[in-house]
């Protein structure tokens, strides 16, 4: 029988994300810029290219770096604006910092490279250079979003928010049952996602096309908090703590792209992911 206090031992793989502070009373999350404000020439084209990439991320498909259906903004919503939707805002005061994911102290350049290598799943494991244009862009345009943001990681809005540990074990009927009342009008009823004129228009949640085993959002927990705050897609909260933890279960259960470090040692590779914590 599921008891909470199993949480921890039963899910060592999906360490809890910190999500930033609660608001204090008075206090309200950061308010991104108007375009009026973008800067002139050089700077405030970047800003606008990466604006572009972080929209349609796809224009970057034929290149390879992009090697799935999916878009920056898809996870960051808003274009990267959303507080609790991992904003990226927040993320860019965030760095550097250490992450137990590749052992090291990372900047906000290498942090974006791991979203290409991970969620983006680049072909061959080898993301955009740190000196690439499309880094330089991405990198010109969180900062752009970031403007009176106070160098600090624990912004209220940062990551995906809180949500509590279960009650029961998270599901897989359960969470196939709330996927298709909640979930398959815009993902499909196969996760499939939504394509107009051979473009997503609604991202694929497992399958080729999707983010693979080491990205994020393939931790229950943090698919868990994404859902809970922010899907369906314009009534965030509008689900139970359980059901978020159930369709991110039913989620995450299905097969997608391979995680780029691994080497054909499948025990190897559990402890790698075992041992990193949050995405943010």
């Amino acid at each position: 029988m599921w008891h909470p206090r199993c949480f921890r031992r039963c899910y060592l793989d999906r360490e809890p994300i910190e999500p930033g502070r609660a608001l204090a009373e008075g206090e309200q999350h950061h308010q991104v810029t108007h375009w009026e404000t973008l800067p002139e020439r050089e700077m405030g084209e970047s800003v606008k290219r990466g604006y572009s990439l972080f929209m349609n991320t796809q224009q970057m498909r034929t290149s390879g770096k992009v090697n799935n259906g999916m878009n920056c903004t898809n996870c960051h919503l808003g274009g990267g604006s959303v507080a609790d939707a991992a904003p990226m805002w927040a993320a860019f005061v965030s760095y550097p910092a250490y992450r137990s994911k590749n052992k090291r102290v990372n900047t906000f350049q290498d942090r974006l490279q791991g979203c290409f290598l991970y969620s983006m799943n680049a072909e061959g494991g080898k993301p955009p250079e740190v000196t690439s244009q499309e880094i330089l862009d991405l990198n010109a345009y969180s900062y752009w979003l970031s403007f009176g943001v106070a160098v600090d990681n624990n912004l209220p809005g940062r990551g995906f928010g809180h949500i509590s540990e279960p009650e029961l074990a998270p599901d897989y009927e359960r969470g196939q049952q709330a996927y298709q009342e909640n979930c398959a009008v815009c993902h499909s009823e196969d996760g499939q996602g939504r394509k107009v004129a051979d473009r997503y228009v609604f991202p694929p949640l497992w399958g080729p096309d999707s983010f693979n085993w080491g990205a994020g959002m393939h931790k229950v927990n943090t698919a868990a908090a994404f859902i809970k705050h922010n899907m369906p897609l314009g009534q965030g909260g509008s689900l139970s703590d359980q059901q978020a933890w159930d369709i991110a279960l039913f989620m995450d259960s299905h097969e997608r792209p391979q995680d780029p470090r691994y080497d054909g040692i499948l025990v190897k590779l559990k402890k790698v992911i075992m041992a990193t914590t949050a995405i943010w």
